[in-house]
Formats: C-alpha cells, sequence, structure tokens
C-alpha cells in the first residue's frame, strides 16, 4: 500500500534525530509534505534533504518547543507555504534519570518545559489551523511506556510522560465534543534504539539526543526486560504513527498505542 497520507500536511518537533527523523521519513515516503523541527539545524537540514533525494517533500524550521512565540512563528510558517494542518506528531522530548532526592529542580523543570509545555503549546497552536481546513486531522503525541508504570530513578521522566498520557485523552474529548474531525491519540514507546537511551541509563550527556544510543547497553537491557527478546528501532515506532496519522485510524481518538515488544504485559 502506497500513498496512505497523500496530500497531507505533517509537523514533526525533534524530527532531526530518532523517532522523530523515523517519523518524517515514513509520512514523506507516504506521500506527506513534512514539516521538519528542531533545534539541531545542521541535522535537521541533513533529514530534510534525505526526503527530498528519495523524491519526497519537505522544509526544516528551527523550533524551540517550550516558547510559545515559537510555536505562534512556526505554525504561522506552515500556513504560508502549505495552506493547511493534517498531521502533528509532537515528538521533541528529553529523558534525565536521577533519584528524586537528587534531581536538580532546574534539571525537573527543564524536562516538563520539553516534555509537557510543549506537547501543551502544540496541541493550542496547531488545533486552530486543523480546523480551518474543515478536514479534520490526527495529532500523535509521543509519551511512553514511562507513562504507563513507573520505573525507580525516572520519576521526573516518568511525570513528564504520564502528563502527555492524560493530556492526550482531555484533548481527545474536547475536539470529539467540538466534532472538527481531530483525533488525538498518544505513542507508548518501550526499549527503542534512540539517542534519548544514552542520557536515560547514564551513557551519554544528559538530555544528548543527537547520537545513537550504545546497541550493546541496550540489547543487554533489552535481553533481561522485553518478553520478545529484542529491542526495538525507530521505524516501529514511526510505522504505529504512520496508522494513526492515516485515515485508516479514523474511528480512533484518545486511545493508546503501545509499542514495546510485550514489556508492560508483565
Amino acid at each position: 500500500m502506497a500513498g496512505r497520507v497523500e496530500g497531507k500536511v505533517a509537523l514533526i518537533t525533534g524530527g532531526a534525530s530518532g523517532i522523530g527523523r523515523a517519523c518524517a521519513e515514513r509520512l514523506a515516503q507516504e506521500g506527506a509534505t513534512v514539516v521538519v523541527t528542531d533545534l539541531q539545524d545542521a541535522k535537521g537540514a541533513e533529514v530534510v534533504a534525505a526526503i527530498r533525494a528519495a523524491g519526497g517533500k519537505a522544509e526544516y524550521l528551527h523550533h524551540d518547543v517550550t516558547q510559545e512565540q515559537a510555536w505562534i512563528d512556526v505554525i504561522a510558517a506552515v500556513k504560508a507555504s502549505q495552506g493547511r494542518l493534517d498531521i502533528l506528531v509532537n515528538n521533541a522530548g528529553i529523558g534525565l534519570s536521577a533519584s528524586v532526592l537528587e534531581m536538580p529542580l532546574a534539571d525537573f523543570q527543564r524536562q516538563f518545559a520539553i516534555n509537557v509545555d510543549g506537547v501543551f503549546l502544540g496541541l493550542k497552536h496547531s488545533i486552530p489551523l486543523m480546523r480551518e481546513g474543515k478536514a479534520g486531522g490526527s495529532i500523535i503525541n509521543m509519551s511512553s511506556i514511562a507513562g504507563l508504570k513507573g520505573s525507580p530513578r525516572m520519576s521526573g521522566y516518568c511525570g513528564t510522560k504520564g502528563a502527555v498520557r492524560l493530556m492526550t485523552k482531555s484533548v481527545a474529548m474536547e475536539c470529539a465534543n467540538e466534532k472538527d474531525g481531530i483525533r488525538v491519540n498518544s505513542m507508548h514507546p518501550g526499549i527503542i534504539e534512540t539517542p534519548i537511551w544514552d542520557s536515560i541509563i547514564g551513557t551519554g550527556d544528559p538530555g544528548d539526543n543527537a547520537r545513537p544510543a550504545r546497541p550493546a547497553v541496550l540489547d543487554a537491557l533489552t535481553a533481561d526486560a522485553v518478553p520478545m527478546g529484542v529491542k526495538g528501532y525507530p521505524e516501529d515506532i514511526a510505522n504505529g504513527v504512520l496508522w494513526l496519522a492515516s485515515d485508516e485510524s479514523r474511528y480512533v481518538t484518545g486511545a493508546e498505542m503501545v509499542i514495546d515488544g510485550g514489556l508492560t504485559v508483565k
């Protein structure tokens, strides 16, 4: 099947690496015009160049998701260049690991600013443009299995992802009540080979989402924790995002899509 999001315009935050990049590439492969936003300008430009080289349509915008004016500017730019918005993937996020007794308040607040404020602002400023098109839309908020269950030394991160989960359900009901055709769902990845794991498990700098996680460390973690015995890849999440973004999921809103190899089953 091809062209599953043909003619749609998608905005992906944190799209320069990891899951965000995989989502941008997958949606572009299926016909969407993709707007990639991030703070990593060089990597964002690389993503757009790769999409275009493969025959897709994409553009890049510098974007700090914690700043409301930045969201206003990005949405205005999307409207000016594309005239519409059909898909929002609220993906930008960081993961910081520390005991609740040791985490500096500044780190706790920074994590909430990116992971929660960024999602809130995305919802607030994207929905009006989606409504202008009168064709509905699909919003996918990137939560985590950390939004479904607690983990030691992860209270701040779990708090952010739990907030995203319930914010998603609330806004899904708002849109359903308005009968605007906009669906809002949350995505809950498990152990996926992405840069965020370096900062979570202490093998990289806090909040460094620029490079791949160390495969050997994740392999060992996966072998112990995941029933299927294998880690996931960004493309696994991107395929789920594609389905939620497409009209195939037209009757799905306020739901949680868990892609974790069975990790949360036991």
